[in-house]
């Protein structure tokens, strides 16, 4: 597996869904087309969400809020 696929395993045992989209129409016009959406019961109430120029970006921001969220989330380190 790759480190992506280990990642999006661990957070769906974790009780967070992803959601990623990457916008053709957006690509083109070169504003932000990644898209990243969490939530789950793993962030409560809460959902995480941000449009960014590349998956990198969207991974990097959906996991720092993540790690604000309760809970157990030092894991996530292993992945930044």
């Amino acid at each position: 597996m790759t480190d992506l696929e280990l990642l999006m395993d661990e957070l769906a045992r974790a009780g967070v869904t992803v959601l990623v989209k990457v916008d053709h129409e957006r690509m083109h016009t070169g504003i932000k087309p990644w898209t990243m959406v969490m939530s789950g019961p793993g962030l409560g109430e809460r959902h995480i969400r941000t449009d960014a120029r590349d998956l990198q970006l969207c991974l990097r921001h959906c996991l720092r809020e993540l790690s604000k969220c309760p809970g157990d989330w030092e894991w996530l380190e292993l992945y930044s």
